[in-house]
């Protein structure tokens, strides 16, 4: 293993995993385990008025499920931890000591309203918005004097003198930064908080993260976070900004937008191997167009590969790969995934006959309900299609399938022979009409099997029913 490569993934635990926060996990998880190296995983839970800890249960679940295995996070610490930044403010409480100690950093006694107005103010005079400085150069009487008024200050990282800032974006390619384009920022805010992105980027260091791939929308928070790292003598992670995964309205994924979540997409019947084949090929370039095993995707990822431009999450190629994972069911493994929807009182035995009638028909297990209710209970109302059909066939038509079936049993083939003896019928207008009797569906399962499946008494309860079915 090259322990010398570290990757993470922090999420928040402010709302449900969506696919773009999974597909930067899985990112982030192949390129540690391509070449070798370490994933670790962080809950930045500092936003404690949103976040909750069934937030963190159900995004670790949501992980596990995926299969993504941390090597180190808030249930398995190795030394670096603790994993969960809510309970690292001692740490934290020391690095800002140390940036004001080493004048890196300067308390700020500026209200909201303020700076509100040295931000319309830059507006106006066309100038891009920035902190103006203003309690830079304080004196220990001007601090004092807000102190004293009841002024609680946050705490600003001081801009160094005008620079440069480059850094070799894993997915970007080099970028350059000028640093007077950025203006003093908060690092603390006046309640004793830390910043995000403060926290953030000590912790990768702290934890040695090696490498991070993280949405383009932190982009902006880099040369910041490497101005900090410098300042504090810590070394930076190389950095690399994913193009946001984008629904299918342009939007990026969220849940408050209501982007479907991957514990939705669990609890409907996904499997994780359709969903990680599907999120591997979503701005990235690597992986062939068949089947890969989940256990040999990193061997399939390349990160020089990742794509700069946005990527659609698209439904219909989701179910492509979860139709291929289907496919590849054992009986066992079909039989445990339609558990759920099948009646509790069929044995073993019928549970796995059904479930490989319905293997290539269906897409999730809600979608057997339907199939159930044809080999086993009552048919919903008929489609105007099928009752067409069968008022076009005729009381007459059913009447000789009802003769037939009871000379021929299940067998279709000897049915059909005697059906079309009995009425001159084939093909399509023989095949159609009885489809449509004993399952209400044009579509589905082989009709030879499905007369096999379906309980002789219930075959003759259609048959009867049809040859009564009249036209409106």
């Amino acid at each position: 293993m090259n322990a010398a490569i570290v990757t993470r993934f922090a999420p928040s635990p402010t709302g449900a995993l969506h696919p773009g926060n999974a597909r930067t996990a899985l990112f982030s998880f192949l390129m540690a385990r391509h070449a070798g190296g370490r994933f670790i995983l962080r809950v930045e839970d500092t936003d404690r008025e949103r976040g909750s800890d069934d937030f963190v249960a159900a995004q670790l679940q949501d992980l596990a499920w995926l299969g993504l295995d941390w090597d180190a996070g808030p249930d398995r610490d190795d030394g670096r931890g603790p994993y969960r930044q809510s309970v690292r403010s001692a740490i934290y409480a020391g690095l800002f000591e140390r940036l004001e100690r080493e004048n890196h950093a300067y308390p700020c006694y500026c209200t909201p309203a303020e700076l509100d107005i040295a931000r319309k103010t830059q507006l106006a005079a066309g100038e891009p918005p920035r902190y103006p400085g203003t309690c830079r150069a304080l004196d220990a009487a001007a601090r004092a004097a807000r102190v004293a008024a009841g002024r609680k200050p946050g705490l600003r990282f001081a801009i160094p003198g005008p620079e440069l800032i480059r850094f070799d974006d894993l997915v970007r390619g080099p970028q350059a930064v000028e640093s007077a384009t950025l203006g003093d920022f908060l690092v603390r805010r006046a309640d004793g908080g830390a910043m995000f992105f403060f926290c953030n980027a000590v912790d990768d260091s702290l934890m040695g993260v090696t490498q991070v791939l993280r949405g383009d929308d932190h982009l902006s928070n880099t040369p910041r976070q490497l101005l900090v790292l410098r300042a504090l003598g810590l070394t930076a992670p190389r950095y690399g900004h994913l193009p946001l995964l984008l629904d299918a309205s342009g939007a990026p994924q969220s849940k408050r937008r209501g982007s479907i979540t991957v514990g939705e997409l669990r609890q409907r019947g996904y499997f994780a191997s359709a969903v990680g084949n599907y999120l591997l090929r979503l701005g990235h370039h690597g992986a062939p167009d068949d089947w890969i095993e989940p256990a040999d995707f990193a061997r399939h990822f390349h990160a020089d590969r990742l794509g700069r431009a946005p990527a659609h999450f698209d439904p219909a190629q989701l179910d492509r790969w979860q139709r291929e994972a289907v496919r590849r069911l054992d009986g066992d493994g079909a039989v445990n995934w339609l558990a759920p929807v099948f009646p509790p009182d069929w044995p073993h035995a019928l549970r796995r006959a059904v479930a490989g009638l319905l293997q290539g028909n269906v897409l999730l297990p809600a979608d057997a309900r339907e199939w159930i209710a044809v080999l086993s209970g009552e048919l919903p109302p008929l489609a105007p299609e099928a009752r067409n059909a069968i008022v076009e066939a005729g009381p007459a038509f059913f009447d000789a399938a009802l003769a037939s079936f009871a000379e021929a049993g299940a067998d279709l083939r000897a049915l059909a022979d005697r059906l079309k003896a009995r009425t001159g019928r084939k093909g399509a207008s023989l095949y159609m009409p009885l489809r449509f009797a004993l399952t209400g569906r044009h579509d589905g399962p082989e009709l030879a099997a499905l007369l096999a499946a379906i309980p002789a008494a219930l075959v003759r309860d259609r048959l009867a029913g049809a040859a009564r079915t009249h036209g409106d």
